[in-house]
């Protein structure tokens, strides 16, 4: 990895009104978390879930036209209930992800950081990875609402 790690991050914060654990569930629970991960119009088929430190997350996202995405992070570490970091490796822009969970009140303030190797792969991919991260905390926030 190259540059200062803040030019080649991209940072989605969003305070959920649900409490810090319901939250962590709907994060490292595999049905849970294929009901609502990623941007608005996709859905998933998980093939493997294993949420632990060196655990595989191996899914299909399948997109708008039929457009079907194979994905493949690694569990790095996972502290209950405040902090989850898994690399996403496949298929493209491979990056470092940490997701910090903050209780406040009965909401939970996340912090959604992706680290991406460079300055210029962070740069490629600001333009639909912001409005898509938004569009899945969205998502997040619908799954909750409903249990």
């Amino acid at each position: 990895m190259t540059a200062d790690p803040s030019s080649r991050t991209i940072v989605t914060t969003r305070i959920i009104h649900a409490p810090r654990e319901k939250v962590w569930q709907a994060w490292t629970t595999g049905e849970k978390l294929a009901r609502w991960w990623g941007p608005k119009g996709f859905t998933n088929t998980f093939h493997e879930f294993n949420p632990v430190a060196g655990g595989l997350w191996r899914f299909t996202m399948h997109g708008p036209n039929d457009l079907q995405f194979e994905n493949e992070s690694v569990f790095v570490e996972l502290q209950k209930p405040e902090r989850i970091v898994f690399d996403h490796q496949k298929p493209m822009h491979p990056f470092r992800a940490i997701v910090t969970f903050e209780a406040i009140g009965d909401s939970t303030k996340i912090i959604w950081q992706m680290v991406h190797d460079t300055v210029e792969e962070c740069e490629k991919v600001k333009s639909f990875v912001i409005p898509g991260n938004e569009e899945n905390l969205d998502k997040l926030e619908a799954e909750l609402a409903t249990k």
